[in-house]
Formats: structure tokens, sequence, C-alpha cells
């Protein structure tokens, strides 16, 4: 016993997942049982389902790892029910399950794995083809085995549970609330990224500043709700225009900007500047934008400036600041034309 705390000890200080629990455990547990399987169940209670994890196994009797078997057949939910954790004649009083014919168990122990709640997780099981007993101290041992089990599941369920809601923090702090795409902080972030990319790939980075011309006369004619609706149909339609690969953010009030991949750095940008800033003025053209029941607008798009910047040239602040005097470059002379 004193060697089996031992080992025990090091296996629970050592172990960073469920796996590296489990495993050590079932080899323990059938040294201690001499029984022939030990193996760790999960059950699926919303399914009607109990899946085997894990599995030590030895001599004639094999339980496969990843077996599933429905629980109504099971004899772990014979055992539950009756609170008998142990037989050494399956046959006898458990005749009727189908799975223990199948699989040859003539002795089983098994005692349940729950949570602190309550709640059953699954079962750590012994079984063996041939009688054999099982003493007090092997069932007490089984027991603390699913305690320690237990534990390591709710601190793997905590664990991913916080990781879900770290991510769903760090999304809410990169996203525009109104309109679902980057915000201005992941925008400087991503810009970063694609400036790296383009270095290695040896191309210009194409930004965008785009501005929405007349934004402030919808708003102050129609209200600041026809103006949100008017600021997330032209996101939409600006994510609609964009290649997979190029990034679309709103900076804030009715700015956006757009940053893609561009031609080889030894290759003239010029065309490859005029058909995205098409591209990207036309998606923001519109013969009427339904801003609300009985309120539709037509839109005549918006002052689009582009720039295409070498890789290791620049910033993504300097980026945006040389599409952002075009972007007014671009504004005055549509104020010019008008």
């Amino acid at each position: 016993m004193d060697t089996l705390l031992s080992q025990l000890a090091h296996t629970v200080s050592e172990a960073h997942k469920l796996e590296d629990l489990a495993r050590p455990m079932l080899e323990m547990l059938q040294k201690l049982t001499q029984l022939e399987s030990t193996y760790l169940t999960h059950i699926d209670l919303n399914e009607g389902m109990q899946h085997v994890l894990y599995a030590s196994n030895t001599q004639r009797l094999y339980i496969p790892e990843g077996l599933s078997v429905a629980w109504e057949d099971t004899l772990c939910k014979r055992a539950l029910e009756e609170q008998c954790p142990y037989s050494a004649d399956v046959s006898e009083i458990w005749g009727d399950s189908q799975a223990a014919r199948a699989l040859g168990i003539h002795t089983y122990a098994s005692t349940p794995v729950r949570m602190a709640n309550g709640a059953l997780f699954g079962t750590l099981c012994a079984a063996s083809a041939h009688a054999l007993p099982i003493t007090l101290e092997a069932q007490d041992v089984m027991r603390l085995f699913a305690h320690l089990i237990a534990q390591q599941v709710e601190r793997e369920q905590l664990l991913a549970t916080v990781q879900t809601q770290n991510a769903a923090l760090l999304r809410l702090a990169s996203t525009d609330a109104l309109t679902g795409l980057p915000n201005r902080r992941a925008m400087a972030e991503q810009l970063a990224q694609l400036l790296e990319l383009a270095a290695r790939q040896q191309c210009h980075v194409l930004v965008a500043m785009i501005d929405m011309d007349g934004f402030k006369a919808i708003n102050d004619r129609h209200g600041h709700e026809a103006g949100d609706h008017f600021l997330q149909l032209i996101a939409q339609q600006l994510q609609g225009a964009v290649r997979g690969s190029d990034l679309v953010a709103r900076l804030g009030g009715d700015e956006f900007v757009f940053a893609g991949l561009g031609p080889p750095l030894l290759t003239d940008p010029a065309a490859a500047l005029h058909e995205t800033q098409l591209r990207i003025f036309s998606s923001t053209l519109s013969p009427g934008l339904q801003l609300g029941p009985e309120l539709v607008l037509p839109y005549g798009g918006a002052s689009v400036g582009i720039v295409a910047v070498a890789p290791g040239q620049c910033t993504p602040d300097s980026a945006l600041q040389q599409a952002d005097a075009q972007m007014y470059q671009t504004k005055l002379t549509r104020k010019q034309r008008h």
C-alpha cells in the first residue's frame, strides 16, 4: 500500500490533464485488484450512451477504448441503481446485459465519478472473465481514484470555461459593437501582421481610408437610429465587396478602413489601386438604403483614399496617415465637382 500511495502522489502532482491522471490510476487499480481490465467511462445521459475513455487491459478480457454502448444496457447503470458496486458472478445477477455477455465479463466492480454538485460524469470500472474477489480495501481505493478523477475533470472544465470567457472578452475588445467589424485596435494589430506577410511575399499593401460623405446630414435629419442602421448596411456592403484575405474595419464615427495585399513590389501598383478604389466606392453606392420601415434613402457613395505602401518602409500608423491624406484629397475633388 505504501508503494501505491507513493505512486499515486507522484501521479497526482505530475498530471496536467485527465489522461495523465487516468492511465496510471488504471494500471495501479489493475495491479491492486488483479482484474484483467480497468477502464474509465464517460456517461452522456442526453444521448443515453456510455463511452470508454481510457482502458488498461491484460490477459483475455479486452475493453476497447472508444467503445460506446447504450447506457440502459450497461452494468454500470445496474450497479448504481441497485447499489451493488461488485459482483463475482455477473451472469447470475445481471444476465440480461447484452454488453456484458458480448465482452465476456464475469467479475465486475465499479464506482461512480461524480462532480462536486452530484452530477454523474462517468464510472471507474474493473472487470475480469474469471471469478475473482474484490477486497474492501480495493473498493476504497476505487472510490478515492474516482474522487481524484472528478476533481481533475472539474479543473479542466473550469479552465475551458475561463478560456472561453477570455476569448469572448478578447473578441469584444477587438470588435466594433455597432457593425461587428474589427475596431481601431484590432485593425492596427492586423495591419501590422499584413505588413509582415507582405515583407515575406515581397508585395505592396493596399490601404484605403473610407469616409461616409453626408452621414452627418442623415444622422441630423433622420435620427441616430437611422444613422446607425446606415453604418451597419455600409459595413455589410463593404464586407461583401472585399476578398477573403482583405481587412475591413470601422475606425469610429463614419470612417472605415480597408487593407489588403497588393501587386509585387517590382510592379506598378496603379492598376491595382484604381480597381480596388473603384470596387470599394461602388460597394458604398446605393439607389436606396432601407433605413427604416418607411425610410429609403439613395446614397452617392463614400470618399475613398487609397495608397500602396511597401513593407519595411512604413508603420501601420504611417500607412493609415497616407491613406487618410489621400482620402481628404478625394473628398476635396468631389466637392469641387459638385
